[in-house]
């Protein structure tokens, strides 16, 4: 008589009563704990673990940005913007966008972003800078988008409806990017 995977016989005709006895076999291999549980005690011992978790955060902030931006109609208040400065001051290069080069350039840069992480994670000296500029470029932005919602306007020309396109998601930019820069000092 055969057995089954758990050690049971097959019943009278032969057939196995268990309808799933791979799945006995499955639960029998000792698996580690899962990828996110090592990878976690792998990030905790890392030293650079704080720093990579601010630059992450970061990261995602942005994405959740550009997703407010996107959804709310930034491009109708950035474009009129960007014309009347020109008018203004000529040599500062600031380009119009159409929407689908402007958001196809923003993933682009969230994607290099978050590839740029596992230099984070590994401490590269060089990611120093470039976390400052980020951090403090993304502080600028949240604070500009404060900025225009209390104001109603970006430029004298270019007035919109509380609130501001993009200031939903702008508290998020702030705290990102104040914990980036407390990681950074923090890392050196």
């Amino acid at each position: 008589m055969r057995r089954q995977g758990n050690g049971k016989p097959d019943g009278p005709s032969g057939y196995n009563a268990n309808p799933m006895p791979a799945l006995e076999s499955f639960k029998r291999i000792r698996f580690p704990r899962t990828v996110l549980t090592v990878l976690a005690i792998r990030l905790a011992s890392n030293p650079h673990s704080q720093l990579f978790r601010a630059w992450i955060f970061l990261c995602l902030a942005l994405a959740l940005h550009v997703t407010d931006e996107a959804s709310t109609g930034f491009l109708s208040v950035y474009n009129p913007t960007v014309m009347a400065l020109r008018k203004g001051l000529p040599w500062l290069p600031l380009p119009v966008f159409t929407f689908p080069v402007w958001l196809a350039g923003l993933v682009l840069a969230i994607v290099l972003l978050f590839c740029l992480s596992v230099f984070v994670l590994r401490g590269g000296r060089w990611m120093r800078p470039i976390g400052y500029g980020f951090a403090f470029f993304m502080l600028a932005n949240g604070l500009g988008h404060t900025v225009g919602t209390i104001l109603g306007r970006t430029v004298a020309s270019v007035r919109f409806p509380r609130p501001m396109p993009g200031f939903y998601s702008s508290p998020f930019l702030l705290l990102a990017s104040v914990y980036l820069l407390f990681a950074l000092r923090r890392a050196r």
